[in-house]
């Protein structure tokens, strides 16, 4: 028995994140077409018919492009807090009324042998949330489209076995970019993105004993690179005295490919 994840897609592009026990399997947002969510469930060796049910983060695009379609198509149940559903049941055509739960902010619900947690994040939607997978004693956090991470955050993530981290842009490359000034602040604004830099001091304050892999995730594909996500990242915990690849590992993810299927 264990819990199993693989990041399916990550970016600014399209977001899917699988996670799943023996008896319970989750989609957490479906960000791409229904045809790109089954490619990669493919590439992960995840079957789609074994998945039991979608969560939904909150309502933008690259976070549920596919939602509608892939529900439908397995028929499956999706979870989201009443103001996402209001926001997003335009945007992802009819759902059957069997097919569709509410799942409160900051609240815990029970599937088979699979504990899940919300919790409210600063992003500029109607009423984001993310989540936090409990099985036997392991501990998978994601945590992404944060505007800054407060300590109530820090603490309903801290000392997770494994953590999908917001790292989303290098502040210098955004500044010099193509990108709008209005963009440009609602980007670096309390309900945008983490940059790398404010990743690593926050990351300090979570990395708990059990924290085994942190995984930086929805990097901008105009203000970011993987390499520079990861060395920043890295050198800032170093000098914070954390031994990375010692202690943990960081890794990266990616819009197109799926991390390996890993165990916790």
């Amino acid at each position: 028995m264990s819990l199993k994840f693989s990041v399916l897609a990550s970016g600014s592009t399209g977001n899917a994140l699988f996670v799943g026990t023996e008896k319970q399997k989750f989609l957490v947002d479906a960000g791409l077409s229904g045809k790109k969510l089954e490619e990669l469930l493919a590439k992960a060796h995840i079957d789609p018919k074994e998945i039991d049910g979608l969560l939904v983060t909150h309502e933008h695009s690259d976070h549920i492009k596919g939602l509608g379609i892939f529900a439908r198509r397995y028929k499956l149940p999706i979870y989201a807090n009443e103001k996402t559903w209001q926001a997003m049941e335009r945007s992802i055509g009819e759902i059957p009324l069997e097919q569709k739960f509410h799942f409160d902010m900051e609240s815990v619900k029970t599937f088979h042998d699979l504990d899940v947690e919300s919790f409210g994040v600063s992003h500029d939607a109607a009423e984001p949330m993310f989540y936090v997978f409990h099985h036997e004693g392991k501990k998978l956090s994601l945590a992404t489209d944060l505007g800054y991470v407060s300590e109530r955050i820090k603490g309903t993530i801290r000392d997770s076995d494994m953590l999908i981290f917001e790292a989303n842009h290098d502040i210098n490359m955004l500044m010099m970019g193509r990108y709008p000034w209005n963009v440009k602040r609602r980007i670096l604004g309390d309900m945008g993105h983490v940059s790398n830099e404010d990743a690593a001091v926050a990351l300090a304050d979570i990395i708990g004993e059990k924290t085994k892999r942190i995984y930086l995730a929805h990097l901008s594909k105009d203000n970011n690179m993987k390499d520079l996500a990861r060395l920043s990242v890295q050198q800032s915990l170093e000098q914070n005295g954390f031994s990375v690849g010692e202690q943990f590992d960081l890794y990266d993810t990616d819009p197109t490919t799926p991390t390996l299927l890993t165990k916790i």
